[in-house]
C-alpha cells in the first residue's frame, strides 16, 4: 500500500483550509494552494485562529500549535504540489474548473500520486476521465466544519484501483475521522438523502404547511435533529444548495433535487444565509430572526 507523507490541498477556503488543518494536525507535511495571495492568507489566517482558540480552551498545547503550523505551507503555484503523495481538491463546484487543474497536475505530479476530490455533488469519474490516471482517483468528501465533523465519504469509481481506495480510506482514518465507503453517484450518501429533505422543507413553507420557524422547531423537537432544515440551509449556503441541486437534478432528472422557486429568488437577491448575513433568517442582530419572505 502506498505511503502518504506529503499532502497537497487545492483551495484554502472554508473546506480547503479545514482539510489542510486536519492534515497538518495528523502529522503530514501539507501545502495548500490558492489562485491568489489574498484568499491564501485569509485561509491560513483562519487556520491559525482556530488553533489559537484550541490553545485558549486548553484543548491544544501552544508548542503543538507551532508544530502544526510548521508542517503547513501555502502557495499560489500548482508546481509546488508536484511532489505530493496525495492531492485533495476543494475548489468551486464547477467541473470545468476542477478538470483544468487536474489536467495540469496530471503532468506535474509523479505517476504514483493519488488524486482526490472533496466534491459534494459531481461524480469522481467525470474528473478521473480528464486525467491519464483514472485508477488513482478517489473521492474524499469531508463535512463542514472539517476540524469538528467526523465523517468522510470515501468514493470509489468503476476505475479506482483497490490499493488506492484502501490508502485513501486509511488516510481518512489517520486524520481521526470515521470514513464510510460510497458508490460514485452524485451526492454519494449524505447529500443524496439530505438535499431532497432541504428542498422539501422549502416547498412546505412555500405551500403554507407551516412557518419557517415552526418547521425548524418541528424537525428539531420531533426528530431530534440538532438544527432545523432552514437553519441548516443558511449554514450550508443557499447559493451552494442551489448549485448542488442543479447538478443533482441534471444527473437524476428527479424533481426532488430541483431548487424550488423561492430558493432561486433568494439566491438572485443575494440571500445566501449566514455568510451574507441574510437567508431564511436575518443575522444582523444579537439573535437570528425569521425573514419575512412573503410566504
Amino acid at each position: 500500500m502506498a505511503e502518504i507523507r506529503k499532502v497537497g490541498v487545492l483551495g484554502c477556503g472554508l473546506m480547503g483550509s479545514g482539510i489542510a488543518q486536519v492534515s497538518a494536525q495528523a502529522g503530514y507535511d501539507t501545502v495548500v494552494r490558492e489562485v491568489d495571495e489574498a484568499p491564501l492568507q485569509k485561509g491560513l489566517g483562519s487556520i491559525e485562529k482556530r488553533l489559537a482558540r484550541s490553545v485558549d480552551k486548553g484543548k491544544l498545547d501552544a508548542g503543538k500549535k507551532d508544530e502544526i503550523l510548521g508542517r503547513l505551507s501555502g502557495t499560489t503555484s500548482l508546481e509546488d504540489l508536484a511532489d505530493c503523495d496525495l492531492v485533495i481538491e476543494a475548489v468551486v463546484e464547477d467541473l470545468a474548473i476542477k478538470n483544468d487543474m487536474w489536467r495540469e497536475l496530471d503532468g506535474l505530479c509523479g505517476p504514483d500520486t493519488i488524486f482526490a476530490s472533496n466534491t459534494s455533488s459531481l461524480t469522481i469519474a467525470d474528473m478521473a476521465a480528464a486525467t491519464d490516471r483514472p485508477g488513482r482517483m478517489v473521492g474524499l468528501h469531508f463535512f463542514n466544519p472539517v476540524p469538528v465533523m467526523k465523517l468522510v465519504e470515501v468514493v470509489k469509481t468503476i476505475a479506482t484501483d483497490a490499493e488506492v481506495f484502501d490508502t485513501a480510506f486509511d488516510f481518512a482514518r489517520s486524520l481521526g475521522k470515521e470514513p464510510i465507503t460510497c458508490k460514485d453517484n452524485s451526492g454519494f450518501v449524505v447529500n443524496l438523502l439530505l438535499v431532497p429533505y432541504m428542498m422539501d422543507a422549502i416547498r412546505a413553507a412555500e405551500q403554507g404547511v407551516a412557518s419557517v420557524e415552526d418547521i425548524d422547531k418541528g424537525m428539531m423537537l420531533g426528530t431530534g435533529y440538532p438544527m432545523g432544515p432552514f437553519t441548516l440551509l443558511d449554514f450550508v449556503g443557499l447559493d451552494t444548495t442551489d448549485k448542488i441541486g442543479d447538478i443533482m437534478f441534471e444527473e437524476y432528472k428527479e424533481k426532488r433535487y430541483a431548487s424550488p422557486p423561492l430558493l432561486k429568488r433568494m439566491v438572485s437577491m443575494g440571500y445566501y444565509g449566514r455568510k451574507s448575513g441574510m437567508g431564511f433568517y436575518d443575522y444582523s442582530g444579537d439573535k437570528p430572526r425569521v425573514v419575512d419572505l412573503g410566504i
